[in-house]
Order: C-alpha cells, then structure tokens, then sequence
C-alpha cells in the first residue's frame, strides 16, 4: 500500500465520524510494522466545536467554530482498519 491508499482508506471508513461536508483529513505519520504486516498511522480530521472555553481573551477573539483531532490506526495488509486509538500529540 501506498500513502495515498492509506488515506483513502481512512477516509472512507471515518467520514461519518464528523459532521462536516468536508473533514479536511490528513495523513500526518506512517509506520509499516514488519513484524506484524501492518501499517501503524496518525490521522488528523475536523469536527465541530462542541466543548467551547470561555476565557477572558475570547471575548476580543473570534472562537474556533473547528477543531482538529488526531487518531492512531492500524490497518492490515488487506486494508481492513483493525485498531483505532486515541492519540494526544
């Protein structure tokens, strides 16, 4: 597999975890792991802001209606996604 089938891997089997018309994924760390056949990634998508902070420098800002979040998947050689972890950067 090359990086651009592992996005649209991704792709296809995330979409309906975000709202948007348009997620903007992005393929941001690829790791073939030879040992077990596998292809360990870092994604990163929009979704909406669902938990906006208040902080006194909002008020003179405009607040992110977006924020992007970032998961590491496992995908096997025959393109199946077979873990899906939270990833903190």
């Amino acid at each position: 597999m090359n990086l651009r089938e592992l996005l649209n891997i991704v792709k296809t089997e995330l979409k309906d975890l975000s709202s948007l018309e348009n997620p903007d994924f992005r393929l941001e760390q690829a790791e073939f792991q030879k040992d077990n056949d596998n292809w360990e990634i870092v994604v990163s998508y929009l979704v909406e802001n669902t938990n906006p902070k208040s902080l006194p420098l909002m008020a003179i800002t405009s607040e992110f209606k977006y924020q992007r979040v970032y998961k590491k998947i496992k995908i096997d050689k025959d393109k199946n996604i077979i873990g899906f972890y939270i990833y903190e950067q």
